[in-house]
């Protein structure tokens, strides 16, 4: 065998060797990914925090399952309203012919409106809004209004999120408009991270809140076909 061979026959043992040292390390990475990926989402709340609204932040483990929604706004459910006001936009089965009463906001009315959307549409994928792992929110100033109604918006968010304590486990009790706190409309201890922020407009005209979300499907679980 001459030196080229000979260099050549080191050469395809060494990288042999190096192929199988990679693979002995990826079967360890493997096995310390299995260990760490215990969880499909985790949320990251404030230490010692017992009724955050929202997450730090949220990780999502390896191998889960994503969905992310469309913007949703909510519903013209109000058939009495004129066509594309704001108005029109008030869930009626809630504030009987439109009317807003005990203090709620027309941000707030429309806010639960769009929330009940997103929960449906969660349902559609088999998912419920306890999946919800973060979320984007954009307000539009209610006609007339010096400011953007963030207050209206939280009560509303309230309403369906991030409404248990995290360290009795306990419902916590939440107000609609200038009402007493009284119990959720859905009882739901999850708190996605999110950011809510103002626009001057939104695609359809009328709307004041649209949402967009994100879920994780639970372990075991895998997206409807």
């Amino acid at each position: 065998m001459n030196t080229y061979s000979k260099r050549r026959m080191a050469l395809i043992a060494a990288a042999t060797s190096g192929v199988l040292l990679l693979g002995a390390c990826s079967s360890d990475d493997d096995g310390e990914s299995q260990n760490k990926a215990d969880f499909t989402s985790k949320s990251i709340i404030e230490a010692g925090a017992e009724n955050p609204m929202i997450a730090e932040g949220v990780i999502i483990g390896p191998d889960a399952y994503f969905y992310k929604s469309s913007g949703l706004g909510p519903a013209a459910l109000n058939e009495g309203a004129p066509e594309a006001s704001v108005d029109a936009y008030v869930d009626t089965s809630m504030f009987e012919d439109g009317a807003l009463t005990g203090g709620v906001t027309i941000t707030e009315a429309q806010g639960l409106n769009a929330l009940a959307q997103i929960k449906d549409n969660l349902e559609a994928q088999g998912l419920t809004l306890q999946d919800v792992v973060s979320m984007r929110v954009f307000l539009v100033r209610a006609p007339g209004a010096a400011a953007v109604d963030y207050a209206g918006w939280n009560r509303a968010y309230r309403q369906y999120f991030a409404n248990t304590n995290l360290k009795s486990e306990d419902t916590e009790l939440v107000p609609l408009g200038t009402g007493e706190p009284a119990a959720p409309l859905e009882r739901n201890p999850a708190r996605p991270s999110r950011y809510a922020i103002e626009v001057g407009s939104l695609p359809v005209p009328g709307w004041l809140v649209e949402l967009e979300v994100d879920a994780v499907y639970p372990a075991g679980d895998e997206p409807k076909e």
